[in-house]
């Protein structure tokens, strides 16, 4: 049966719609301030052999890397109606430890397989690490939190013992794990009355449909780029361990309805945690080509079959295993959308900006109790500029690229942790100057009310993001204690008073300003 464009049209709908009411279920009976306030989780469904066919509007690192490794993870597991199975691990289909995955299959009312699968990844400030807040200057992937390889946690609509697994589950499932499943099931049942309305055959037919079309999209958006081979490079500023910048580099070779990004140029993998799974890369590379498609585009997998990936194992960005890897997720990742734009503003300069922030300020805090082991984690990421571009200026204060996420209120980070927040502003002057100008960064201040332990994990304090076409760069971000300038990547023990301050990157500038 061939979909006409509305009934293609009205079936990607549906099976958006579908992940949208996932993450309002998850938001809403989820505890912590990182999925209720911050957003920092993902939903999406799958076909049945775990390619990815819908996805709502969430974080594009989870999702990117989820339609890359979902096939690997379901292809080995014997479902069962009601089964929800729990990963986090990096170098099968994670991102980052925090990042804990939980899919469940769905199967028709006679079928002995599933027709296809939900999942929802969501950040968890407390992992297991030894670090509060999950997000540690680490050297390898064991000092991070508890690793989780793909693992039934209930099955047939039953908690079993393996779900001792997720740190702070003993007897039943609670908090936001709790949350994650009940988005889960909420999910499964949408999607089986799809299913039963439509009817298997049409259902499997559309899902075909969908891919087919967006591939014929993406195929075609390539096409309107000048074929050649385009190259960039930067640097992250270093891995927290030694004083040496990274490289990340690119190689994109456009042909006719196809394109390969070449990433081999990268530098070795490294002894910090900048280190990321190919998955991650693929993420930011996808994340990119969306950008440059129309905004109604159906988001699944169809959109990335012209697009190749090359890396070089035992590089940064596909490190072997036990590689540390817990800011490759959120600061690599980011850096790999700078050097992929940097590459395509050569092919197409009318359509990419100046370099954004170039990072995710990553602010991780918390404090254990030795005696009576009670603690308390906190997390969160910090806004900053978007670049400016060829037709209007960047903004301000906004998350950029692979992050999707909001600030956490003020009111919510006060209500329930031991912090005060002094300061929260515009960081004025911080985007370049140019034609258009990169968006201001933010400054964001913390007084400690009680001693606390406190991890930070930030990119472009060393390097400012680059402009464009003749844009100024912006300003580089700032860390400091009680007005002391303290490392972009550290990890501290801070007394009750003492004050953290960040002051985020802005956006590059696009353009030769007017006034030259």
């Amino acid at each position: 049966m061939k979909l006409d464009p509305i009934e293609l049209s009205l079936f990607t709908s549906r099976v958006t719609a579908i992940c949208d009411e996932m993450g309002v279920v998850l938001r809403r009976s989820a505890f912590s301030p990182n999925i209720k306030d911050r957003l920092d989780f993902s939903c999406a469904l799958f076909g049945p052999e775990g390619e990815l066919f819908a996805q709502a509007a969430h974080i594009p690192v989870h999702l990117g890397s989820m339609a890359y490794a979902m096939s690997a993870i379901v292809s080995d597991i014997q479902w069962v109606r009601g089964d929800v199975l729990a990963v986090n691990d990096p170098y099968l289909g994670g991102t980052h430890l925090p990042d804990v995955t939980l899919i469940s299959p769905v199967f028709l009312p006679s079928g002995a397989a599933p027709i296809g699968f939900v999942a929802n990844r969501a950040h968890h400030a407390n992992i297991g690490c030894d670090t509060p807040g999950s997000m540690p200057v680490s050297r390898t992937l064991m000092e991070e939190g508890v690793i989780i390889p793909p693992t039934i946690i209930i099955r047939a609509g039953k908690l079993q013992p393996a779900a001792s697994v997720l740190p702070g589950i003993e007897d039943c499932l609670v908090g936001d794990f709790a949350a994650q499943a009940g988005a889960n099931r909420v999910g499964v049942q949408r999607l089986e009355e799809l299913v039963a309305k439509l009817g298997q055959d049409s259902y499997q037919e559309a899902m075909t449909q969908i891919n087919d079309y967006a591939d014929r999209i993406t195929r075609a958006v390539i096409s309107d780029l000048a074929p050649g081979v385009y190259s960039f490079s930067d640097v992250l500023d270093d891995d927290g361990i030694g004083p040496e910048p990274i490289k990340l580099s690119v190689v994109i070779t456009i042909g006719s309805g196809a394109i390969e990004l070449d990433f081999t140029g990268c530098s070795d993998q490294v002894p910090g945690n900048l280190n990321c799974p190919e998955a991650v890369v693929a993420a930011a590379a996808y994340y990119c080509f969306r950008c440059l498609m129309p905004g109604e585009v159906p988001a699944c997998a169809g959109l990335f079959r012209a697009i190749k990936l090359r890396t070089r194992k035992g590089s940064v960005v596909n490190a072997n295993r036990p590689a540390a890897v817990t800011a490759g997720n959120v600061e690599t990742s980011t850096r790999l959308v700078d050097v992929v734009f940097g590459a395509l503003a050569k092919a197409v300069p009318e359509l990419i900006p100046a370099a954004s922030q170039g990072t995710m300020n990553n602010v991780a805090m918390g404090q254990v109790d030795s005696a009576t082991a009670a603690r308390w984690d906190y997390y969160e990421t910090l806004a900053g500029g978007i670049g400016g571009g060829p037709n209007k200026p960047g903004l301000h204060c906004v998350h950029s690229h692979m992050t999707n996420t909001l600030n956490t209120p003020i009111e919510s980070l006060e209500m329930n942790y031991p912090l005060r927040v002094c300061r929260y502003g515009i960081r004025r002057g911080s985007g370049g100057q140019g034609l258009h100008s990169g968006g201001n960064g933010i400054i964001r201040e913390y007084e400690f009310l009680e001693p606390t332990e406190l991890s930070l994990l930030t990119e472009r304090r060393k390097f400012a993001p680059w402009g464009l076409s003749g844009g100024a760069e912006g300003k580089s971000g700032i860390n400091s204690l009680n007005g002391q300038r303290i490392k972009g990547k550290c990890t501290l023990s801070v007394k009750a008073g003492d004050r953290l301050c960040i002051e985020t990157p802005g956006g590059g500038g696009w353009g030769t300003s007017i006034d030259g």
